[in-house]
């Protein structure tokens, strides 16, 4: 896929690296800790397969990985190399470099992994099912593998794409998407905050423990994430069956956003590779 139909990721991490927090961090550790169900990952080998900001390759080195974060975009391995640097300023058990999950020779060099996380990156990178294929092959036996999918809403997620699209399609694409539907999201988190906590600006103040993230952030990444793919979380599971893991963690939407997925790799056969 052309490079000039691919939403900038990185330019958009690198504007929320400028407002990141402490709580935020704290907020990262603290949801890996959950879907790994463990306190500290002390001694194990991370992977963080399409880094994005480098969040969470520092959450996982914070509670004691040895990390090793790559992405596709070079203005992400900026970002990465960045919060390294901010905070794990030379030391060698973060490595940072730039890298393919669809390139199956990239992959087979990396070595075995006892975790590898990839929240919300495969089905941006054009061919999802490559990609979904190729995640699990620096899985060691008991490794777990903690991905975050779209969800297939079916005619509505064909609508979403389309209009992501519009978005990396041209300057004038993008300034009619945020246009249309920035004020729309702004109104019904307002109202969800009325509702829910009885207060308008709520739900922004309580978005940052989602994971730590940025609700504006996220915004302009669903906005304008292209590539785009989707997937019933059914197949998912199916998939990842056949290659010898089994589901021990899933957060299922009903809406628009990401089903997630923690598997534990029981098969020592290689023959997936």
């Amino acid at each position: 896929m052309a490079d000039k139909y691919r939403f900038a990721f990185g330019k958009n991490w690198r504007a929320f690296l400028k407002g990141l927090t402490t709580v935020q961090i704290q907020e990262a550790e603290k949801s890996l800790q959950e879907a790994l169900e463990s306190r500290h990952l002390s001694g194990f080998r991370f992977l963080d397969a399409g880094s994005g900001s480098g969040l969470f390759s520092l959450a996982a080195r914070r509670l004691g990985a040895n990390v090793h974060s790559f992405d596709f975009d070079k203005e992400c391995v900026a970002c990465t190399s960045e919060l390294k640097w901010r905070y794990d300023r030379g030391n060698r058990r973060w490595h940072v470099e730039r890298g393919s999950v669809l390139d199956k020779n990239y992959m087979l060099s990396l070595g075995e992994f006892d975790v590898i996380y990839s929240w919300g990156v495969l089905h941006h990178t054009g061919d999802m099912w490559k990609a979904l294929d190729h995640i699990q092959i620096p899985a060691k036996p008991g490794a777990l593998l903690y991905i975050a999918i779209y969800n297939d809403q079916g005619v509505i997620s064909r609508i979403w794409r389309r209009i992501k699209r519009i978005y990396v399609s041209s300057p004038a694409g993008r300034s009619l998407i945020l246009t249309v539907f920035l004020p729309h999201f702004f109104f019904r988190a307002v109202i969800a905050g009325i509702v829910k906590y009885r207060s308008p600006l709520r739900y922004f103040r309580d978005y940052r423990q989602k994971r730590g993230m940025s609700i504006w952030h996220d915004w302009i990444d669903w906005l304008g994430g292209y590539p785009f793919q989707v997937a019933r979380p059914e197949e998912i599971m199916d998939f990842f069956q056949s290659k010898g893991f089994v589901l021990t963690q899933l957060k299922r939407t009903r809406r628009m956003g990401c089903n997630e997925f923690v598997f534990k790799k029981t098969a020592s056969s290689r023959a997936a590779r």
